[in-house]
């Protein structure tokens, strides 16, 4: 495939809808069913054949994991606007109140089609040697190497917790799972219920002893109730339920904190306890232990989720075992690029040569790592800037930032707290990197901050030189192994100003007056982005070609879409590849003929964010205006954020941009979801005797055109040539 298909694909006929909907709310698609269907999608890939067996069961982990993050923020947050009376609606036309009714019903669906997945998958590793056991199959054998098990591994740290006048219901935390059970005491045959909470620290499927490629797994809970006689000697069981509960993740914080750190502690204290929004339940629950949980729990009717199946499924990201390869995708090492090789591994001469585009996972992300490790040891570095909004534990970045520090270099490291489920390892790294000597800042109380940004400033002969990265995703080397991102290194002096600007913004709260090749949120990236799409509604006007191509995570900010809108409606053909949430509604006459979207799922989660624009060529066009962005177009990334929108001028990062990751995203099938007016996503079907285009093979094929050197600079296909 030498040419991308989307090239010589005309755009779907419009579809007629009425009138005044072409200006009302009606032209938006609700945010929220948006994500939901996005998990949908999530979901299909369980069903995929064309995905190994072990992935799918990954799937179907991941759509549950999506939920229950979604109900503990989003679906918590519409719940008190609901409780508190608000009317507004959102952008769609939809009250908070109308919103949580069709969520509700859709979710309930979304579990039971992750059950039937399940159930489907349970049967297919079953054939493969990979078994769920029940606790009637058990043979002799088993029963003793499991009541070993449980003594020496569970046991210990198990809390059985009557309930009664002495014993209060006892507080279940977020994600908490517990056991009911209905007890007989024996002796006087006095009926008591009690709780088991099932401990997150114990693995949830036990493996129990197999030979060859088999393994068998029996759920703890099933461990749990063979052995409830030395939990509670002397009582017969009457009857059990398993209960998980999701309570409010959300987080309040006082903006005129004096101590954000010490705030932000606080704050996730009060997560672990916000109210419960929704409960799961296994279906058939004794009516007496049911009565006792809702009431205890504060929980409502319609918070409560009857399960016939698995409680917790994403715990099933515990089965996906790394000894069935054979059940995996096939194995892939990220590329180190080959401009690299060629200076023997130093960062700094590859950037030096030329600007470097690196795309994750495909190149390492070991090379983001090497640049900051190298500046920590480089007695010819002086500085080092660093954003740190998502990072892993133990991270080697901060590891780095710390080595520099104590080596006596100036280290300032923005963190953010505000990063969601990231704040309590956020603050965990600021402390490392005070104690080390570094300075940290938290940036604004009302914005976060979200761009990737880092700077090293090395004393070069009797000049300072300035190396920045810019990236599209987290310095989080786990997350990168599986998220496509970007990363651009590069020496250009302007670029390196528009860095340093943004990071004396965060710590000194100037707002920069002039940014030479960069656009900022909450200031100047929207009417950035606007002006280029106005700029390309013009081009079209004035009958020159007009095309823009967009990807990124999600787009619902309304002016943005409306924007969008107008540039369709005087001629502009937009092709937008959006994952996840999507508020605009393609292919309507009158209002978005010229606009098509499409969604890709697939093995790698996609995150990075770009946006083309064919400045009076089409595209693809060595004249284009290219972007790179931290931010997807959301009210809260261009209006309540710290972002970046970043001008790509390099021509072979530009061509590697355009003609090779935005054509092969454009092209893609094999992965691709396209989006109707109605809303509804559907496949591409693959024609006889042709197999469908997959961008991320395509990927994994060939190395970026910025980090090829001079063993394979003939070797790097574009998939898409400029017309000009």
């Amino acid at each position: 495939m030498t040419k991308a298909d989307f090239l010589k694909t005309p755009f779907a006929d419009p579809v007629d809808i009425p009138a005044p909907q072409l200006s009302g709310p009606k032209r938006f698609f609700n945010r929220e069913l948006s994500w939901l269907a996005f998990n949908w999608r999530v979901l299909e890939e369980a069903e995929n054949p064309a995905v190994p067996p072990l992935e799918r069961v990954r799937f179907v982990s991941i759509s549950a994991t999506n939920l229950d993050e979604f109900y503990t923020v989003r679906v918590a947050g519409l719940r008190e606007l609901a409780r508190e009376g608000h009317m507004t609606p959102a952008a769609d036309g939809l009250t908070p109140s109308e919103q949580l009714e069709r969520i509700n019903e859709n979710a309930r669906r979304l579990l039971a089609a992750q059950q039937t997945a399940w159930t489907r998958l349970r049967k297919e590793m079953e054939e493969e040697g990979i078994e769920q056991l029940v606790r009637s199959r058990l043979t002799r054998t088993d029963k003793a190497h499991l009541e070993a098990h449980f003594l020496s591994q569970v046991f210990p740290v198990l809390s059985p917790l009557a309930i009664d006048p002495a014993h209060p219901f006892p507080f279940i935390p977020n994600t908490g799972f517990c056991l009911a059970l209905q007890l007989t005491r024996e002796a006087d045959r006095v009926s008591r219920q009690a709780l088991l909470p099932i401990p997150a620290q114990v693995d949830r499927f036990i493996s129990l002893p197999s030979e060859g490629r088999t393994h068998r797994f029996l759920p703890l809970e099933d461990l749990l109730i063979m052995h409830l006689g030395s939990l509670f000697p002397g009582y017969r069981l009457d009857g059990h339920c398993a209960f998980r509960v999701l309570r409010d993740s959300d987080l309040e914080v006082e903006e005129e904190a004096e101590d954000l750190v010490r705030e932000f502690e606080v704050a996730l204290k009060r997560r672990r306890r916000g109210e419960v929004i929704r409960m799961k339940m296994t279906a058939g629950a004794p009516k007496a232990l049911r009565d006792t949980i809702t009431r205890e729990l504060n929980v409502t009717g319609d918070e409560v989720v009857e399960v016939k199946g698995l409680l917790g499924l994403a715990d099933l990201k515990e089965l996906v075992l790394d000894s069935r390869p054979d059940l995996l995708w096939p194995s892939f090492t990220p590329r180190v690029p080959e401009r690299v090789q060629d200076h023997d591994g130093n960062m700094f001469e590859a950037i030096k040569q030329k600007d470097m585009l690196l795309h994750h996972p495909y190149e390492t992300f070991d090379m983001v790592i090497r640049f900051l490790a190298q500046a920590a040891r480089d007695p010819n570095v002086l500085a080092i800037k660093q954003t740190l909004y998502r990072t892993s534990k133990d991270s080697p970045i901060v590891t780095a930032l710390c080595e520099a520090a104590e080596d006596g270099k100036s280290v300032t490291a923005l963190v953010e707290l505000k990063a969601r489920f990231d704040e309590a390892a956020n603050i965990q790294q600021s402390r490392k990197l005070e104690r080390s000597g570094a300075h940290v800042v938290y940036g604004f109380t009302n914005y976060k901050t979200h761009a990737k940004i880092s700077t090293v400033v090395r004393r070069e002969g009797d000049r300072l030189v300035t190396y920045t990265h810019y990236g599209t995703g987290n310095y989080h080397p786990i997350t990168a192994k599986i998220y496509t991102d970007l990363s651009f290194f590069t020496c250009d002096a302007a670029l390196g100003r528009d860095a340093t600007k943004v990071f004396n913004y965060l710590s000194g709260y100037a707002r920069p007056a002039v940014l030479e090749n960069l656009a900022i949120s909450p200031h100047t990236l929207k009417p950035r982005l606007l002006e280029l799409i106005a700029r390309e509604a013009e081009l079209a006007r004035e009958g020159k070609p007009a095309e823009i191509w967009a990807k990124m995570n999600s787009l619902i900010e309304p002016e943005v879409i409306d924007a969008l809108y107008a540039a369709s409606q005087a001629g502009v053909k937009i092709s937008l590849v959006i994952r996840g949430i999507c508020g605009i509604r393609p292919g309507i006459k009158g209002l978005s003929e010229n606009i098509r979207v499409k969604s890709i799922v697939g093995r790698f989660l996609e995150h990075s964010r770009i946006v083309c624009f064919g400045n009076g060529t089409g595209l693809p066009s060595k004249r284009a205006k290219v972007f790179i962005s931290s931010a997807d177009w959301m009210g809260r990334n261009l209006n309540r954020r710290v972002e970046t929108l970043v001008e790509i001028c390099n021509a072979t990062v530009k061509a590697q941009i355009v003609g090779q990751i935005m054509a092969a995203n454009m092209a893609d099938e094999a992965q691709s979801w396209l989006l109707r007016p109605d809303g509804s996503f559907e496949r591409p079907a693959a024609r006889e005797g042709q197999s469908l285009f997959n961008c991320h093979r395509f990927f994994m094929e060939y190395p970026s055109l910025s980090g090829r050197g001079s063993a394979g600079a003939a070797d790097v296909p574009e998939l898409a040539h400029s017309k000009d």
